[in-house]
């Protein structure tokens, strides 16, 4: 380990950089351990919600180290998008940084190499699979052997693992670079990741002696809805028109995910014609369409992106106020992952997934009819059935969402002042409007003992459309062809609807009383589960179908109309607020970047609030370190002047 400084001389190293860089005056969590500890030289695991501040993690450090000689950070990133962000946030605030992908020519490339091994590079980001390819590694040997390889970052650390849901091979040959350069610290940091996620990060990455921080995954600053899908996209709309649209008609920043590219383009086709500035984003678009409609998402306001999974991973967008799913996600990482990338400002948004029987049957059978090995299956089906625990729930979502990872829920006092416990975090839907619940175990009955009848009497098994058609007494030609309209269960359910017989069968799918058998054409069969219910050795209660929308909550207040402490804004501030904005849409502009990399909008309404009249003035506002008040200070005055 590498010895910079007593520790506590360290930890003022590494503040100092935090206000003079990158303008904040305290680390948030565990921040202030891990950078001291990495920055002395130590291997770390890093788990940190999305939003949380990992970057800052390993760019402190990498600062700090830099300046005591130790030479350049190397960070494995696994996206271009990813780089050229993070690359162009770190440059802007006056830190030496570059990437090394496909984006450039090779006079670029070469020129970067240069600088590299002149050691005027503080970070260098480049991809794990040009990371081991003979001649970066050759480049990573000279600044070794001179002492200039500084420390080794590993971004989206999770995809190593198998079990993780961006699995991406070329992550394992990383475990190499700690054989190759001993001594060389390496942190490796992620957003996401259950008990076995980390068990395969620590062994494939060799970090078996690495200090682990797990800092709470908690976003309490998104609100988890999950509602009956019932003619979604009329749902969606319903959505983002009530809840993320101001009173002058301004959209809010999303993300729509579906499962299919089809239903990507359908979906995105809708929202336009109903008013919404909304693109598609699959992996079947031609690249440069893909590149385009993910710059204009990053770089400007109010646009929806509609996507499949293959958008997402490292987007940095802070203001996306919505993550909506009109298909359920594999599992649970996935699902935390993919709502994480909303509310990464830390104000308030929303995660809103709409979800039905079709979803749990389509997942099984993805699963089913997969080519991995049984044991590889049940380990899926296992991840999915702890999503479908987290649907069909009836109490608190996050309280179960973080229970998934194994951390208990532990309120701040803003949530408590909320009303959230132990047990309920006041802002979910079933912490906000309890569902009312009733006793649905004779019902269940019901449901198996059909599904038993039907294939006692021919052998063969059917989907939940035709034992619900039998349940509900409905005459239709198949129930005719096979005589089921003969059984003792036709028409003993003809006192519930369709939708909660549905319902019904989702929740025992979920209790593992109902196989779905995708090998027999997605038809439903008896589990193990269906003993005990069937005995009457356990109670199914069932959620009553909600009027309406099921929980809607009420518009939220534009970014415009409050501070981030809550207090509204006065018109002065607003007016002041939105100036500096267009001022920033147009220095972004011209630099390329998008405007949140120049500033955040926590630190415009910070200036519209202080109303700051001075160069001096500007010292201590959050987010404007040393470089950007030199580069951006008179232009920000000259804008806050017009309104003091």
């Amino acid at each position: 380990m590498i010895d910079i400084s007593a520790e506590g001389e360290t930890l003022e190293a590494c503040a100092a950089v935090l206000e003079e860089v990158f303008g904040y005056d305290t680390f948030r969590g565990q921040q202030a351990q891990i950078v001291t500890h990495v920055s002395e030289g130590g291997d770390a695991l890093v788990l940190m919600p999305t939003g949380g501040g990992k970057s800052l993690c390993y760019q402190v450090p990498a600062i700090v180290r830099q300046r005591a000689g130790h030479g350049v950070t190397i960070v494995v990133s696994p996206l271009i998008a990813l780089m050229h962000d993070q690359v162009g946030a770190l440059l802007e605030a006056g830190v030496d940084a570059a990437f090394l992908n496909s984006s450039l020519d090779l006079e670029q490339a070469q020129q970067i190499e240069r600088q590299l091994l002149r050691g005027e590079i503080t970070l260098l980001y480049a991809a794990p699979e040009r990371l081991m390819t003979p001649r970066f590694l050759a480049l990573l040997d000279s600044l070794h052997e001179r002492g200039l390889l500084s420390m080794v970052a590993i971004d989206e650390a999770h995809c190593v693992s198998q079990w993780g849901h961006d699995f991406r091979p070329e992550y394992r040959a990383l475990a190499q670079l700690h054989e190759r350069y001993p001594g060389v610290p390496r942190i490796a940091l992620t957003a996401t990741a259950d008990r076995l996620t980390r068990q395969d990060m620590v062994e494939h990455l060799a970090l078996q002696n690495a200090q682990s921080f797990v800092s709470s995954f908690d976003r309490p600053n998104i609100r988890y809805r999950i509602v009956e899908k019932k003619d979604s996209t009329q749902h969606l709309l319903r959505f983002i028109r009530d809840e993320h649209t101001s009173s002058d008609g301004v959209h809010d920043a999303g993300i729509v995910y579906c499962q299919s590219r089809k239903r990507v383009e359908d979906v995105a086709r809708q929202l336009c014609e109903h008013g919404f500035d909304a693109m598609p984003y699959h992996a079947g678009l031609p690249t440069d369409q893909r590149q385009r409609h993910q710059d204009r998402f990053l770089r400007e306001e109010g646009v929806i992106m509609v996507a499949t999974i293959a958008f997402g991973m490292g987007i940095d967008k802070p203001d996306v106020r919505f993550v909506a799913h009109l298909d359920m996600p594999k599992n649970i990482e996935g699902y935390y992952q993919e709502t994480g990338r909303a509310g990464r400002d830390g104000e308030a948004a929303n995660a809103w997934m709409a979800y039905g029987l079709q979803d749990v049957v389509n997942q099984r059978r993805m699963i089913d009819e997969s080519p991995a090995d049984d044991s590889f299956k049940q380990v899926l089906r296992g991840k999915l059935d702890a999503l479908l625990g987290l649907a069909e729930a009836t109490d608190c979502r996050r309280v179960r969402l973080l229970a998934y990872f194994g951390q208990g829920f532990e309120p701040t006092a803003a949530q408590r002042s909320e009303g959230a416990t132990a047990y309920t975090c006041a802002n979910c839907d079933n912490c906000i409007a309890p569902p009312e619940l009733e006793d649905a175990t004779e019902s269940a009955r019901m449901l198996l003992s059909c599904i038993y009848r039907i294939h006692q009497s021919c052998g063969l098994s059917f989907g939940a459309g035709h034992i619900i058609d039998v349940l509900r007494g409905k005459q239709t030609d198949k129930v005719a062809q096979y005589g089921h309209d003969a059984l003792s269960t036709f028409g003993i359910g003809n006192a519930l609807s369709e939708s909660q017989w549905r319902a019904l069968t989702r929740q025992l799918i979920a209790r593992e009383a109902i196989r779905v058998d995708s090998d027999q054409f997605n038809t439903l069969a008896l589990a193990d589960g269906a003993r005990p219910i069937l005995r009457g050795e356990c109670a199914v209660r069932l959620r009553k179908p909600a009027a309406g929308s099921g929980g809607k909550s009420s518009r939220r207040r534009s970014a415009a109309d409050v501070h981030t402490d809550g207090r509204p804004m006065t018109l002065a501030e607003r007016e002041c607020f939105e100036a500096l904005r267009a001022w920033r849409a147009e220095v972004a502009k011209a630099h390329g970047r998008p405007a949140y990399v120049i500033f955040h909008d926590s630190t415009l309404r910070e200036i519209a609030e202080r109303q700051p009249t001075q160069a001096q003035d500007l010292e201590g506002i959050t987010g404007m370190g040393e470089k950007k008040r030199l580069e951006y200070g008179e232009d920000v005055l000259a804008v806050v002047r017009r309104f003091a």
